[in-house]
């Protein structure tokens, strides 16, 4: 399967791709429906009217959030792809995302980090179309006065950037994970050992005669074996936000709360195309269930501490799915530098980047002094 750069598609209610044609009119004036986060309803964005989500419109769409088999799209790297015909892409120059756009509209700065850098990209392959979705919870007027206050709370903030209004730049962004099931057999090997402790003697620095207490270790060979599930193991497909402050507002509850995707979801939102394919995502997920898969057998081994342990696993079952997470981003530029607010859309948990008030630090480290040098001195004089 072949790399699929990164890429944003920004969803027109007119133009969606034929592999996503999904409507749902507006009862009072026809326009096509989206979703609102604040009403947890599909919402007409011309009339206002609510149609609020319920299993029964679920249904009606008729569609289900289903596994995919992992080997089987791994023979067949063409199958289940296509996100839409003629579209116009942009990419930024600054982060390198892709962002597409099916609606005529051309975006002036990248939605990921803000740069006014963005020139003409030509596509070179589809993407695997999305299977299910997990809506925006969480409203754009909550995230920003969380934001605020996660502001109020960076004491070595620049004050520019505590006064700077930045959740003018806030976007919701539905971002691209892949999510695996697998089923995990293994055996382990290893030598466990056992303190145990002896009173030797020995001379101090006077030639006193001293006793202490010696820890040893005794090792014994030691086996067993693991049966494990890995349920919606997460790897993000994206690069375009920063992965170590995704892995800081997760989790996404993809095995609960997931719907089936509908274009009613996306439309009026970004979505961004991952940016790892399904076959990197899965050497990835692989190399995440050894590490977890090693330390599972390592809580088995008896003893005190342990050596040598070697693992055999075997994995079956193994599923996946393409999925969209809601995520709220801030992008901006301070000084030379870029950074990042990320919140997840879902349950509101944020995670974020910012610069530091050298000037802050230095007057904060001469207050301690200070408070040190008055504290030694009342001790003196006591």
């Amino acid at each position: 399967m072949t790399d699929t750069p990164a890429s944003a598609y920004t969803a027109a209610p007119d133009a969606a791709p034929p592999s996503m044609v999904g409507k749902h009119p507006c009862p009072e004036c026809g326009a096509n429906l989206e979703w609102n986060a604040r009403a947890q309803s599909l919402k007409c964005p011309y009339c206002g009217t609510v149609v609020p989500w319920s299993e029964e419109l679920r249904e009606e769409l008729g569609q289900a959030v289903v596994e995919q088999d992992l080997a089987e799209a791994l023979r067949n790297p063409q199958n289940g792809r296509g996100w839409g015909p003629q579209r116009y892409e942009v990419q930024c120059q600054n982060c390198r995302a892709i962002s597409v756009f099916v609606d005529g509209r051309v975006a002036q700065r990248c939605d990921f980090c803000g740069s006014p850098s963005i020139v003409a990209h030509e596509e070179r392959s589809d993407a695997i179309t999305p299977q299910s979705i997990l809506p925006f919870k969480v409203s754009d007027g909550q995230i920003r006065d969380r934001i605020r206050q996660w502001y109020g709370s960076r004491w070595f903030a620049p004050n520019k950037l505590k006064h700077a209004a930045l959740t003018d730049t806030l976007h919701g962004v539905y971002l691209p994970y892949w999510t695996f099931d697998a089923h995990v057999s293994a055996h382990w090997q290893a030598e466990a050992g056992y303190y145990y402790y002896t009173t030797e003697t020995y001379r101090d620095a006077s030639g006193n005669t001293q006793t202490r207490e010696v820890r040893h270790v005794r090792w014994e060979s030691a086996s067993g074996s693991l049966r494990h599930f890995f349920d919606d193991a997460l790897v993000p497909g994206t690069v375009g936000v920063h992965t170590e402050l995704l892995r800081q507002v997760e989790p996404f509850p993809t095995t609960t709360d997931l719907q089936p995707y509908t274009p009613e979801f996306v439309r009026g939102w970004t979505v961004e195309r991952y940016q790892v394919d399904l076959r990197k995502a899965a050497q990835r997920n692989e190399q995440d269930m050894d590490a977890e898969v090693r330390a599972l057998c390592a809580r088995q081994i008896p003893g005190d501490t342990y050596r040598n342990l070697q693992v055999q696993r075997t994995y079956s079952g193994r599923t996946f799915k393409h999925v969209l997470v809601p995520v709220w981003l801030v992008g901006y530029t301070y000084g030379s530098q870029n950074y990042q607010i990320v919140a997840n859309g879902y349950t509101g948990a944020i995670a974020g980047e910012r610069p530091y008030s050298w000037v802050k630090i230095a007057l904060a480290v001469v207050a301690a002094l200070i408070v040190a040098v008055l504290v030694w001195s009342m001790a003196q004089n006591a």
